[in-house]
């Protein structure tokens, strides 16, 4: 069995590598000639390579399900085409069986897969941020026209909200606004910085324009009364040192989508965000999904697996394989349709990300349990309706 195990997962990878680059040189191409339009100054031909050739891991990761099913269902046609199963069945290789080799063939890809979503994918996504920022001005998602907010609490029971316009490389940001507010919720002061710095756990802002005001400003335009002290301070300061929660690896995931995102670096998100009262529920779908990618792609195995039992001496073998390879392109398009569904209908995080993988898997069962006993069925409906022909 080592030996039909090492075979099968030399033709299964095998086919799946010609599959996967098809795949990625195919989206590449799509995306440098949507790309030649905005060359141009910093953005030269060269720093549109490098942008894509970042991309590559996060395409990759994302073209990695249907590069395994379409690999995995011409593989296993063309060892059923050539009679090559024939001989693991006559061997006594049940179904299932076969299921289980072909789940432990998988196991280098999940392997492969986790290890691109936990350092290769973040780490390609954050210079690809990087290198946008550099040659074309933006860093990407996660961006209003008015820049990137955050929200925190401070230790006198307030909170602040901290507007940055833009990100740069190594943890500097650009044109920041800092709102300061009471507990109950009273503005105590606006202050403005050209750039800044994180370092150490502080926010080291410079050029700081603050406009301080006074406690009892409130009091003192709801009375008409002008009090003896300016309602409102201006205070200059070449340097400012704020101690904040924000960290460069929390800015950067506040630009990244979710999905790509680190495990470590989601739950430190949110964990961030549950703090400061804010909407965590995208993230914690995200996390859902990653932990449920790797049984994505023994999905993917189980709904190629019933291609090695297809009649080939009868025909029609790449109408089969068509229809295999339709089911499961069909079943990824609904998996991703499925996180703004549930978003949109408010589904437990656990069920949007399970729900079409387990409904896909039962179905990918059922068809196998049906092809591998389809003699069984057809003598059982024979017997109970000797009229009618077997429908299998």
């Amino acid at each position: 069995m080592r030996t039909a195990r090492r075979y099968l997962a030399r033709e299964i990878y095998r086919s799946c590598t010609v599959v996967l680059l098809a795949l990625i040189g195919l989206f590449t191409f799509f995306a440098l000639v949507d790309d030649l339009d905005n060359l141009g100054g910093k953005f030269t031909i060269w720093a549109l390579f490098y942008i894509q050739a970042l991309a590559l891991p996060t395409r990759l990761y994302d073209l990695l399900p249907i590069g395994l099913l379409i690999g995995a269902i011409l593989a296993l046609a063309g060892l059923a085409q050539r009679n090559e199963l024939v001989i693991l069945r006559v061997s006594g290789v049940s179904g299932m069986r076969l299921l289980g080799m072909l789940w432990i063939v998988t196991i280098p890809a999940v392997i492969g897969a986790t290890m691109l979503s936990e350092w290769v994918t973040p780490a390609a996504e954050i210079k690809g941020g990087e290198a946008n920022l550099t040659y074309r001005g933006k860093a990407g998602n996660g961006r209003l026209e008015s820049g990137y907010w955050f929200k925190e609490p401070t230790k006198d029971g307030g909170s602040r909200t901290i507007n940055i316009l833009t990100l740069g490389g190594s943890g500097a940001v650009g044109g920041i606004t800092l709102y300061e507010f009471r507990k109950d919720q009273e503005l105590i002061a606006l202050s403005k910085a050209d750039r800044g710095v994180f370092s150490n756990g502080d926010l080291v802002m410079e050029n700081v324009v603050e406009n301080r005001i006074a406690p009892d400003a409130v009091d003192a335009l709801d009375k008409a009364d002008p009090p003896k002290d300016a309602i409102l301070q201006v205070i200059k300061m070449p340097r400012r040192v704020l101690d904040t929660t924000l960290t460069p690896e929390r800015l950067l995931a506040r630009v990244l989508t979710p999905e790509r995102m680190s495990v470590v670096t989601l739950l430190d998100y949110i964990d961030y965000l549950r703090h400061n009262n804010l909407q965590y529920d995208r993230q914690v779908v995200a996390l859902w999904r990653k932990a449920v990618y790797p049984f994505t792609l023994l999905v993917m195995m189980t709904i190629a697996a019933p291609v090695a039992f297809m009649q080939t001496r009868r025909g029609g073998v790449g109408a089969k394989v068509f229809i295999g390879i339709l089911v499961g392109v069909a079943f990824f398009m609904c998996n991703q349709l499925a996180l703004n569904v549930g978003m949109l209908s408010h589904w437990p995080p656990w069920l949007t990300a399970l729900g079409p993988n387990a409904i896909a898997l039962l179905l990918a069962f059922g068809a196998l349990t049906m092809m591998e006993y389809r003699h069984a069925i057809s003598r059982n409906f024979a017997q109970r309706a000797p009229w009618s022909k077997s429908p299998v």
